[in-house]
């Protein structure tokens, strides 16, 4: 039997010491994570708790501490995640999402984040991705759907126009100079008007047109646009129409959303619209430039308000001072029969004995004769005397912090709700000998402080606060109707002020003195000056009540306008809505080698430092491809004088089918100065007239040049000068003059690749 009890009792022990050190190692980590999150390190808490729980999973605090940081552990994952993807790490932000998700799975902001980072890296990974196979008819529709046409001119080459022509023959050439195509609606009928543009851009010059015929226009591609009178009708039935969702995001009260879609309909005339409370969205239908303006509404009218901490200070110092000095003397006095006189009647014999009962202020007739002084008793009362001084401060301060919106009303309220009886009635009912029940009807008062302020944020830091200020307390009660009732001593200020950010405003200074004196004792004697101490006694209190309250107001978040709202925007007419876009800078024609490139900006001539001599072979421009045309310089070297005027000829070499000639030049403008430029005559060979257009900008050094046919002319071919150059020679040295970009067109606007030339200019 003791060989089986010594290893059970070794067996228990052991039990008991594991669980022991589990419970000590469970309050340890549970104090570790007590002390994390108190440093709000939320990560590290939930660590330890979630290690506490697991050691004693019974321990409510333990499950309950758990649970709590579970929760923010997981919101600071998720926070972390945020951060770093906004810094376009995707990958780690997938990680913190992921932790995210794995401590708090019922967290769908995790779940949330989490999607949408794997959607941005899938999106990285393919720019474009494809329509799922599993995609209905509808959702590949609407994924291929486009937003609204842009007009995007081949030529973006100013354009200089001077025509009296037929209104068609004008929209015709200006699409031919830009490289679009021109539409006209079977039921406009066109006029003869004369137009004369000077380096206008293509929106500009199609604007210029439209208002001079009466007209307007819309892209139908990129590349083409459709003309029609203009009128009401017309325009409701060719106008395209986009559609698109604008979400609210600072939307604190229901109007606002409301007073955003009145904002809309009157201003932008927008009648298809559609709010969405529940959403906090609007779904507007309309042209392309009613949704640029009515984002624009969105943008300057859903902004955040602004935000007033205000901080309220109530402070109430109350004093009593008590002073009662002096002797009481005694003011009565007291006269009795002593209680021991009564009769006896004993064998005919009148003894007087001891009362042992009976009434003790009674005595018979007979005694009256025999009655003296030591029959009765005086009763004085004792005088006292008095000194008390009693001196007590009172101090109230209530701090508290309220937080409003611009506008939006904030209460506060601390102290209690008092039940006040308001009115009572009788039931109809009743009979002999019963007696109906009264009913009584109570409202409730808030009895404490009671706080209403709405403040309203000016510009320049300034804020308007809008309050009412109520202490009250109930100082007494009485019966009313048989009722008690409440009596309620209040102080309430109702007003509103104008205050800078952090300004220190004192209100209500209320200020209470109250002094009582009295004094008691012996008439007569007690009005005697000296005697007065000693048959009198004086009771002095003095009692003070001071309320003050302090108001700062600090602006949290401030009213952020719009820079943008600083300017006008040129909308179109009363009758046409419509933007007004700047022109473009102009771009870049087609490269010579006749592969379309994006267009880059005009860039500096490089100057060599020291150009060929004359007596050097001169630099000879690239070969031309096969088949391909070639600019030339003619002459290829020039040396002229300072200040003088020379002319300097562009030729194009196995030219087929030109119809157009685009190309920019790079001079020294250090050096040299545009004059003139003029028409070569290649692409006037057959006697048409050729539309001439350039823009010379002297503080680069670039010349753009555009020189085309007139309208339904067809191309040419050969060899000639297309364009004649007038510079001055302004101060001496050696440059260049380089073609950096050009080429040719046909009647159809395709490319035709053309090289480059250089050619050396020496001043002396």
């Amino acid at each position: 039997m003791t060989r089986l009890t010594r290893p059970a009792l070794f067996v228990v022990l052991l039990c008991l010491s594991l669980l022991a050190f589990a419970a000590d190692q469970a309050k340890l980590l549970y104090e570790k994570g007590a002390d994390a999150e108190a440093r709000q390190n939320y990560e590290q808490a939930y660590d330890y708790f979630k290690q506490a729980f697991a050691l004693k999973p019974k321990d409510l605090k333990y499950r309950a501490s758990y649970e709590r940081t579970r929760f923010l552990s997981a919101a600071s994952h998720v926070h972390r995640g945020q951060i770093v993807r906004d810094g376009g790490k995707l990958e780690e932000a997938l990680a913190e999402f992921q932790k995210a998700a794995e401590i708090d799975p019922s967290s769908f902001i995790a779940q949330q984040e989490l999607r949408r980072t794997q959607q941005m890296i899938r999106e990285a990974a393919n720019p474009q991705p494809q329509a799922s196979a599993g995609a209905t008819a509808l959702r590949r529709r609407l994924e291929s759907a486009q937003g609204p046409v842009e007009l995007t001119p081949i030529s973006n080459v100013p354009i200089t126009l001077k025509l009296t022509e037929d209104a068609k023959v004008i929209y015709e050439t200006i699409g031919k100079l830009a490289g679009i195509n021109v539409l006209f609606d079977p039921d406009y009928t066109s006029r003869r008007v004369r137009i004369e543009l000077n380096g206008v851009t293509l929106e500009d010059a199609l604007e210029v047109v439209s208002f001079e015929t009466k007209t307007f226009w819309r892209p139908v591609t990129p590349n083409t646009i459709f003309v029609a009178q203009d009128n009401p009708a017309k325009r409701k039935e060719l106008e395209q129409n986009v559609i698109k969702t604008f979400y609210l995001s600072n939307l604190s009260q229901p109007t606002e959303l409301q007073d955003v879609v009145n904002a809309m309909r009157t201003i932008l005339e927008v009648s298809r619209i559609q709010q969405l409370p529940s959403q906090g969205a609007i779904v507007v239908r309309g042209t392309p430039d009613q949704m640029a303006l009515a984002q624009k509404l969105v943008d300057d009218l859903d902004r955040a308000k602004p935000e007033v901490l205000v901080e309220v200070a109530v402070m109430q110092v109350s004093r009593d001072k008590l002073r009662n000095l002096g002797i009481s003397p005694p003011t009565s006095a007291t006269v009795a029969l002593q209680p021991n006189i009564t009769q006896t009647q004993t064998g005919g014999q009148t003894q007087t004995g001891t009362q042992t009962s009976g009434s003790s202020n009674s005595i018979n007739l007979n005694r009256l004769a025999n009655l003296n002084a030591t029959d009765f008793q005086v009763t004085i009362p004792p005088a006292s005397v008095t000194a008390l001084l009693s001196d007590s401060n009172t101090k109230l301060i209530q701090n508290p912090q309220i937080r409003a919106l611009d506008g939006q009303k904030a209460t506060l309220k601390i102290g209690d709700r008092v039940p006040v009886a308001t009115g009572s009635f009788q039931p109809g009912i009743g009979g002999v000998g019963i007696n109906p029940l009264v009913n009584t009807q109570f409202q409730y008062l808030d009895v404490g402080v009671n706080i209403d302020i709405t403040p309203r944020v000016h510009a320049g830091r300034e804020v308007t606060l809008k309050m009412s200020l109520d202490i009250s307390a109930v100082t007494s009660r009485v019966n009313i109707g048989g009722i008690d009732q409440p009596v309620i001593g209040q102080r309430k200020i109702e007003h509103e002020i104008r205050l800078k950010d952090g300004e220190v405003n004192l209100l209500g200074g209320i200020l209470e003195d109250q002094q009582t004196k009295a004094l008691s004792g012996i008439p007569g004697l007690a009005s005697v000056p000296i005697l007065k101490y000693l048959f009198s006694q004086t009771n002095t209190e003095h009692r003070e009540n001071e309320i003050v309250f302090v108001l700062v107001p600090h602006i949290i978040r401030g009213p952020e306008p719009p820079r943008s709202n600083l300017d006008m925007l040129d909308v179109g007419t009363a009758n046409a809505l419509e933007l007004r876009r700047t022109g473009s800078k102009p771009a870049a024609t087609a490269p010579a080698s006749g592969q379309g490139a994006a267009p880059q900006p005009p860039q500096q001539p490089q100057v060599q430092p020291a150009m060929p001599q004359p007596a050097q072979p001169i630099p000879q421009p690239p070969a031309p491809q096969a088949g391909a045309g070639s600019f030339l310089f003619d002459p290829p070297a020039l040396t002229q004088a300072k200040g003088a005027t020379f002319t300097v000829n562009v030729m194009l070499s196995g030219g087929q089918n030109v119809y157009s000639v685009p190309l920019q030049l790079n001079y020294d403008p250090n050096q040299l100065q545009v004059v003139n430029v003029s028409n070569g005559g290649f692409l006037s060979q057959d006697g048409q007239a050729v539309a001439l257009v350039h823009r010379d900008d002297p503080s680069t050094g670039t010349l753009q040049i555009t020189a085309t046919r007139p309208p339904g002319a067809g191309g040419v071919s050969g060899q000639g000068a297309v364009i004649t150059l007038t510079f001055m020679a302004k101060t001496a040295g050696q440059s260049a003059l380089t073609i950096t970009r050009g080429g040719a067109r046909d009647p159809a606007m395709q490319a035709i690749a053309v090289s480059g030339a250089q050619a050396a200019v020496t001043v002396q």
